[in-house]
């Protein structure tokens, strides 16, 4: 009588081990869904800035944020960290190993920051990852208001004064430095690099006589010019810009073989998996070409460019072998 009882126990430990695969079943693909692409991200992401609050690149970074948190689902909060021309954020950025890091940068975070400083504590082409190229500006020729000469006479006068003049930026190694380094060997002047600790410094200079031009971006140069303080001689784009249709390109004023943009971008850290850059481009993309989002922006001076990983690259790579065959041509040193 004692015999049956065999299989019956063999039955129910047969049950019970079913039911507890079945409930490992349905908790282990739970928890690998959580690592998973799609589960991305699971806390909020840090969009960091390496320019105080106010900023161009800090304004573009609210803008982005909060459609880039609708999109995500997750909080998107932006993080002022300024200090060597968005350097150090560009490092944290870098450095960042929790994939909820990215950052918004200009181009010399993320094209000659190690060649014009080999101090620079990251490698822009090893440590970072280009996500998507946001916007792009020209750069404004401006000059003292009093000018009354067209862009081609101001050129042929600077000429001639040779080192007598001087022309500001807000820093060596900054793209105003590096751009004015190379409209000097293409338009065959010479005036004297003067910095001064940002743009608005540099306007005063420029408004005071202490210096005769700047490359400034339009969104920051074009009230001044509005209000008869200063004067606009040309665009750094090959064409005339949307951006200040009214200003001929340097192109016009008879400076050849010269183009120079100001851009900014969202890069993270080399460390991010290649799904979450893929889905932030994808995103990011997707927002600025919004017709909201690309109205901001252009009231910010910026053209939008959306593109992905690898136009962004692209860009880097071309921008990095222009500026560093100025930056070895003049010697520039650090600042």
């Amino acid at each position: 009588m004692t015999e049956p009882q065999a299989p019956i126990l063999s039955t129910r430990r047969h049950a019970l081990a079913t039911a507890a695969a079945l409930v490992a079943a349905t908790v282990l693909p739970s928890a690998h869904a959580q690592r998973s692409p799609a589960a991305w991200p699971n806390r909020p992401i840090k969009l960091v800035v390496g320019f105080p609050g106010g900023s161009s690149p800090d304004l573009t970074a609210r803008l982005l944020a909060e459609p880039l948190s609708q999109a995500l689902g997750q909080p998107v909060i932006v993080e002022n960290r300024p200090g060597a021309g968005g350097n150090i954020a560009a490092a944290l950025v870098a450095r960042a190993d929790d994939d909820h890091t990215i950052g918004l940068m200009i181009n010399g975070n993320m094209t000659i920051a190690k060649i014009l400083n080999p101090a620079t504590t990251y490698d822009p082409i090893k440590d970072l990852t280009p996500v998507s190229l946001i916007a792009v500006a020209p750069l404004v020729l401006a000059v003292p208001a009093a000018v009354a000469e067209s862009g081609a006479a101001y050129i042929a006068a600077a000429r001639t004064a040779g080192d007598k003049w001087n022309y500001g930026t807000p820093g060596v190694g900054t793209v105003a430095h590096l751009g004015m380094e190379l409209l000097k060997s293409r338009a065959g002047i010479a005036p004297v690099h003067v910095p001064y600790p940002g743009n608005p410094q540099v306007i005063t200079a420029m408004m005071g006589g202490q210096v005769q031009m700047s490359l400034l971006p339009p969104g920051l140069v074009m009230p001044q010019v509005r209000a008869n303080k200063l004067k606009a001689i040309g665009v750094t784009s090959t064409g005339r810009s949307s951006l200040v249709p009214d200003v001929p390109s340097l192109t016009e004023a008879g400076v050849r073989d010269f183009q120079l943009e100001i851009w900014n971008a969202v890069a993270a850290p080399n460390s991010l998996p290649k799904a979450h850059v893929n889905r932030l481009a994808t995103l990011l993309t997707e927002i600025v070409r919004r017709e909201d989002i690309r109205q901001k922006l252009f009231g910010q001076g910026w053209q939008v460019t959306g593109t992905g990983p690898e136009g962004l690259a692209r860009r880097i790579k071309s921008d990095t072998a222009a500026m560093a065959e100025v930056i070895k041509r003049n010697n520039i040193q650090p600042g």
